[in-house]
């Protein structure tokens, strides 16, 4: 796999204009994974996105929390790693916001429900 991952990397070295190279042979450029694996966190903050979509009692009170905070981890090592990768922490940035929406919706909806439980229980 690695030979497959070279050649590519080899035609793309002659395929990239000149002024996009040093973007290209970064670091946290497309031929390091520092670039590959933010692209594809970007997959859990469009999927979070989408939760925001859904109605409030779908959404998962755990599946958001954990979002928000591994998000918030992530943006902070992200910048004290070497190379800093500002994708990454623009990535965790956005998932913990978007995901802190939908951990405000849950909530919201949990604290209504029990509520409405509590005022029918009076009632009885």
């Amino acid at each position: 796999m690695s030979f497959v991952y070279r050649a590519i990397c080899r035609s793309g070295d002659r395929l990239v204009p000149q002024k996009y190279q040093a973007f290209w042979n970064h670091p946290a450029g497309p031929k390091h994974i520092h670039f590959w694996a933010p692209a594809m966190k970007w997959c859990l903050s469009l999927a979070g996105i989408g939760n925001t979509l859904l109605p409030e009692e779908r959404l998962s009170l755990n599946q958001s929390l954990s979002l928000v905070i591994t998000g918030a981890i992530w943006a902070r090592y992200s910048v004290v790693i070497t190379p800093v990768n500002y994708n990454l922490m623009t990535v965790n940035i956005f998932m913990s916001l978007t995901n802190g929406i939908n951990l405000v919706r849950a909530i919201r909806y949990r604290y209504r429900t029990d509520q409405e439980k509590s005022a029918k229980e009076k009632k009885e």
